[in-house]
């Protein structure tokens, strides 16, 4: 399989997906031919398409513009079931439906699908209004499916290591605060922040963030605030004195503890709290959702071992 890695933007056009045209011949140097106007009816979606709503005023607007300048850049399929699957330039393709045509410019690559799906999330990255957690569950969806590492896909992506680890965290937020990135309430930042908080601690700041306009400084001030006085006890049998367990955010860690645990978050891709039970003892805890997270988890400790 051939590596894509810098080749995205080329196969990609490299440009704004409503005005760009290709003048080169990128598809050739991705093994695809261009071969002219293809039935949109014959054109599948793309099973990995990270964008689960498109804005009905901007694709009323690209209809407009593709009605007087016609599908300025080709769209990228690949050979499916005896017709085409899509692997990029799905507004195009619904803004030519709602324009009246009913074929529309192709190139035709022959991509695996670990391809298609790294060139769906190249694709989405450059547009803003694909929002945080869309981009997210786009990642971690790939690691789980190709059984992928981050620094794989970071590498694919030309993205760093921490960028898509950053990402993937925020699946870990409270339902509600993922509802308030949707409604574009709080922001990314907003939402980093919230991140070593407590479920309930998440929805509480969140709110108040809302209601106050606070900004991202002050929501990581608020968030140092909680953490400086969480303590957490660990289970024990009834009956005995429950120890006193210190959270990530507690200022009695070091640094060095607090770094440690950043960097299994990033190495991981997923929630990790570092908690102390007395000088020299303590746990280490790590989220996860499902069972292909899970393995993917366990794949990555293994190879580090």
């Amino acid at each position: 399989m051939r590596r894509l890695g810098r080749g995205l933007n080329a196969l990609l056009g490299g440009g704004d997906e409503e005005t760009s045209d290709i003048n080169d011949s990128p598809a050739e140097a991705a093994g695809g031919v261009e071969i002219g106007h293809i039935h949109i009816e014959l054109i599948e979606r793309n099973p990995f398409q990270p964008r689960k709503d498109f804005d009905e005023e901007g694709l009323t607007e690209l209809a407009e513009s593709i009605k007087q300048h016609g599908v300025l850049q080709p769209l990228l399929v690949r050979p499916h079931n005896g017709s085409y699957q899509l692997i990029a330039g799905e507004r195009r393709m619904l803004a030519s439906k709602r324009a009246g045509f009913e074929t529309v410019p192709c190139r035709v690559l022959e991509l695996e699908d670990k391809q298609v799906c790294a060139v769906a999330i190249e694709e989405n990255l450059k547009r803003k209004d694909l929002n945080v957690l869309e981009k997210a569950q786009a990642f971690k969806e790939y690691l789980d499916r190709f059984n992928s590492t981050i620094e794989e896909l970071a590498a694919t992506l030309s993205l760093n290591r921490s960028t898509v680890s950053n990402f993937i965290r925020l699946l870990d937020l409270a339902e509600p605060v993922k509802q308030a990135i949707r409604d574009d309430k709080i922001s990314a930042g907003h939402a980093r922040a919230l991140l070593t908080l407590s479920h309930e601690e998440q929805v509480d700041l969140c709110k108040r963030a809302t209601k106050e306009n606070l900004t991202v400084r002050a929501v990581e001030q608020a968030v140092r605030e909680l953490q400086g006085r969480a303590t957490v006890p660990f289970p024990t049998p009834e009956g005995e004195q429950a120890p006193q367990e210190q959270a990530i955010g507690d200022p009695n860690l070091t640094n060095h503890i607090l770094s440690i645990a950043q960097q299994l978050r990033d190495q991981l891709g997923a929630k990790v709290e570092i908690k102390l039970r007395g000088k020299d003892k303590g746990r280490i805890v790590i989220d996860f959702d499902t069972n292909d997270e899970f393995e993917r988890i366990v794949r990555h400790l293994r190879a580090a071992a």
